[in-house]
């Protein structure tokens, strides 16, 4: 029996809700095959990020190559790359294996606000990965930082689409789930523009989101549905799982990553 693959690429949250662990119940739901490589090790919970240990660029090639020469996948996210290093190993394994499904979310900060991402390895972000990428995954914030302008709007949101395109990825999805009526998102492949519309969902900050949602979008490329439609999914299923959400400790939500099962 052959089953979808998918492998992310990001840090570790010790409190379950994004990185990683979001990701792999994702794929799961999803029912794709996870993996995973590990950039960083996080102390982190619902209330914020207490420490952060990078790990070294070349174990992170070696997870790379040790994961891709043998089991192989058919769809990655990037998530959290924490270092100008780790982001130019990660985009030279990728290149040297082949692979082009690539799912980028230029994760910047957590929820809480922690920095994810050194202020050097920025520039390598877009530089190496971007070019690299079939879709990127900017939330509101992260589009203002790439694109260098205020995102606010819908219309902010297609124009910064519409400047981060010319980096080099195939498509850019901005997330509006900050938007302030609407959680609507914006594709923009180069000549069209198709909105994604959701309600807001009140509750308060849900933490994991953009993982999550870049996670079901690569479990969904991985079983062979059309980039449009797999955008459609994994917007249908992250709104299902933050509706679904709960409060695990004394700070933000979490998403109901098996809203189907529990």
């Amino acid at each position: 029996m052959s089953v979808p693959k998918a492998l992310t690429i990001a840090g570790s949250d010790s409190g379950g809700g994004a990185g990683i662990q979001a990701d792999l119940k994702t794929f799961s739901a999803f029912r794709v095959f996870g993996m995973s490589v590990l950039t960083a090790v996080t102390a982190q919970n619902s209330i914020g990020v207490q420490g952060v240990f990078d790990l070294p660029s070349d174990l992170v090639a070696l997870q790379l190559d040790s994961v891709l020469s043998d089991l192989g996948a058919d769809a990655i996210k990037t998530g959290m790359l924490a270092t100008a290093p780790v982001v130019a190993a990660v985009a030279d394994r990728l290149r040297a294996h082949g692979q082009t499904a690539i799912v980028v979310d230029p994760v910047l900060v957590a929820t809480s606000g922690g920095a994810l991402l050194a202020a050097d390895a920025r520039g390598a972000l877009v530089k190496e990965l971007f070019p690299l990428a079939l879709v990127v995954t900017p939330n509101l914030g992260e589009a203002a930082a790439i694109a260098d302008m205020p995102v606010t709007t819908e219309a902010d949101m297609e124009e910064a689409a519409r400047r981060i395109h010319v980096l080099g990825p195939r498509y850019v999805l901005v997330k509006g789930g900050h938007l302030t009526d609407s959680a609507t998102d914006l594709l923009w492949d180069g000549k069209t523009v198709e909105r994604f519309p959701a309600p807001r969902i009140a509750g308060g900050p849900t933490h994991g989101t953009g993982c999550t949602l870049s996670a079901a979008l690569a479990a969904s490329l991985a079983r062979r549905t059309p980039l449009r439609d797999a955008v459609r999914e994994a917007k249908a299923y992250v709104t299902a799982a933050i509706r679904e959400g709960f409060s695990p400790g004394r700070g933000a939500r979490v998403a109901r990553h098996f809203v189907e099962r529990w």
